[in-house]
């Protein structure tokens, strides 16, 4: 014991190491330091804003879809006499209106679909015609309440 103390006390002031306040110090401030960044970036939040933007990208696609069918078969929608006047599902479930006959592959490669939850069956996305003869295509977003696209 005594050969460590003689030892340790020869050893320049430089090479002796740090003390335990000190490493706990550098550890907090480390510490304090890392939460801020966690908060500053919030990766929940990036992760729901790009699910969002993903959403509002399928509507406009979708509803371009719609309108270029439109186009091409004299202002007529697809399945126009039972397009929908009321939020309805789209997908190819029971009680879904069904797009991808009318739409896929000639005018949007595949139907979108909630990047969460969507299945072809229920895409978690709804389409109607509104009373202006309007198509509107809405979903619920993470951090907006509703996102809707009219066209």
């Amino acid at each position: 014991m005594r050969r460590v103390k003689k030892l340790y006390k020869s050893l320049p002031a430089g090479i002796r190491g740090f003390t335990l306040i000190e490493l706990l110090v550098v550890i907090g401030v480390i510490t304090i330091l890392a939460a801020i960044v966690l908060v500053a970036v919030n990766p929940g939040r990036q992760f729901s804003s790009a699910r969002d933007t993903q959403r509002r990208a399928d509507l406009y696609s979708l509803t371009n879809a719609i309108y270029q069918f439109a186009a091409e078969n004299n202002g007529n929608l697809p399945d126009d006499a039972n397009f929908p006047t009321t939020a309805t599902c789209v997908g190819t479930g029971a009680g879904c209106f069904d797009l991808s006959a009318d739409l896929v592959p000639t005018y949007i490669a595949a139907m979108p679909e909630d990047p969460n939850t969507g299945s072809p069956a229920d895409t978690q996305y709804s389409i109607y015609e509104d009373a202006n003869g309007r198509v509107v295509a809405s979903a619920s977003g993470e951090l907006t309440a509703t996102i809707t696209v009219t066209r």
